[in-house]
């Protein structure tokens, strides 16, 4: 219900600044440009949908071969405690705690191509338990925040882009990104809690978090020793060698069990190709939408807006040039990409609003397409607080994103 309002709004917002850039300041081509918008954003979903079925076959496959080796459970074991406080409806061995530990772990190391089906996994698993098919239940609301709010310990891909753009020291963003995702993802899971009930004073939960907050201290202190030049390369090298460790760990596994790796393989990927096929509406209807309201230059006047608010309330304003790409990063991630592009390439990269960007870029995920697609993959219509909780998550990972930006980089 709520994105039905959502998408409705999207398109009757998109309308209005339409009406008043073609009244009032004479843009003859917004119309035209909305209409555009349509057909491309409509080409996108399916496209997108289209690239997403090799990757769902190759780690659906995966996961059957890990589910069927025993791997899934051995991994689960150690966050099982953690997982049964904040997901109380899911049984304790039910196959969706490895699912959702595999994810958590793919999207920790900034690998979206490995997390996407793996996620997509865990919310068909906890579908299989929802007792009104339709409607979310607080599990998979719970897991769907958590990802949208996109904890990241190594934002390669960013990295990437600020090498491309000519930046002296492209992770130097590294530290920051990890100090912002990590409130944004902590933050997250607070509200979440708070709504549903959940007691984050329990001493297994309490202890979890601050272990997790450990860790990302310790790697921090580690990394802020390395040479600038070293972080890059060796937090790449980290990355890929756990994601390789885990597909032959699958398959070693898999042979000790004396399973017949191939055949499991095979069964497992077929669901990748069914999966890709029902998300295709969800995605085609969110992404249209999200064109428009961008085609439409919605968000242009919500940042001069916001620009001259800020300045009237006597603030530093250097951060509004960044706000693009802080609000595109909801509705879009190939629009919030090309939003922190061309804030490189106008400001550059390593001025404030190029490196603030790309602190961005990597402090959340994109909720509205999160949402269209875990939900869509199970059809769910009825989202409750997901929303409404995502949202306000995201929020405060761009507030804590702009502060930790002045506070590395002035």
């Amino acid at each position: 219900m709520v994105l039905n309002y959502i998408w409705i709004s999207f398109f009757l917002i998109s309308l209005l600044v339409g009406l008043v850039r073609l009244i009032f300041m004479g843009d003859q081509a917004v119309f035209t440009n909305m209409v555009t918008s349509t057909f491309d954003m409509a080409k996108t979903g399916f496209e997108i949908s289209l690239g997403l079925t090799g990757v769902l076959t190759l780690w659906l496959g995966l996961m059957k071969i890990g589910e069927m080796g025993g791997a899934i459970a051995l991994l689960s074991k150690g966050a099982k405690p953690f997982f049964r406080r904040l997901f109380p409806e899911v049984p304790a061995d039910h196959p969706a705690h490895g699912s959702i530990m595999m994810n958590f772990a793919a999207n920790m190391l900034g690998l979206d191509n490995a997390a996407t089906p793996l996620g997509l996994k865990a919310m068909q698993e906890l579908q299989e338990i929802n007792p009104v098919k339709d409607t979310a239940t607080n599990a998979q609301i719970m897991f769907l925040v958590l990802n949208t709010s996109g904890l990241t310990v190594i934002p390669i891909s960013i990295m990437v882009y600020r090498a491309q753009a000519g930046a002296v020291n492209p992770s130097d963003i590294f530290l920051p990104t990890l100090l912002a995702t990590f409130i944004n993802s902590l933050v997250g899971l607070i509200i979440v809690a708070v709504v549903q009930r959940i007691n984050l004073l329990d001493k297994v939960v309490l202890a979890y978090i601050l272990g997790l907050t450990a860790m990302i201290t310790a790697t921090i202190w580690y990394f802020m020793g390395l040479p600038q030049e070293q972080v890059q390369t060796l937090s790449n090298l980290i990355a890929n060698l756990i994601l390789f460790g885990v597909i032959s760990s699958f398959i070693l596994l898999g042979l000790v069990r004396r399973i017949n790796v191939y055949e499991v393989f095979i069964e497992g990927a077929k669901e990748g190709f069914n999966v890709a096929i029902r998300i295709i509406p969800y995605l085609v209807a969110v992404l249209v939408a999200i064109g428009v309201l961008r085609a439409s230059g919605t968000l242009d006047f919500l940042v001069a807006g916001l620009g001259n608010m800020f300045a009237a309330m006597g603030l530093d304003t250097r951060f509004v040039p960044a706000l693009p790409t802080a609000m595109m990063k909801p509705l879009s991630g190939s629009g919030a990409r090309g939003m922190m592009v061309d804030a490189m390439n106008t400001h550059g990269a390593d001025s404030f609003v190029g490196r603030l960007a790309s602190i961005v870029q990597g402090t959340s995920d994109t909720t509205f397409y999160i949402l269209a697609l875990y939900f869509g993959s199970v059809g769910i219509k009825k989202t409750r607080h997901a929303v409404a909780c995502g949202l306000l998550a995201d929020l405060v990972g761009i507030i804590a994103a702009i502060f930790v930006a002045y506070l590395f980089f002035g």
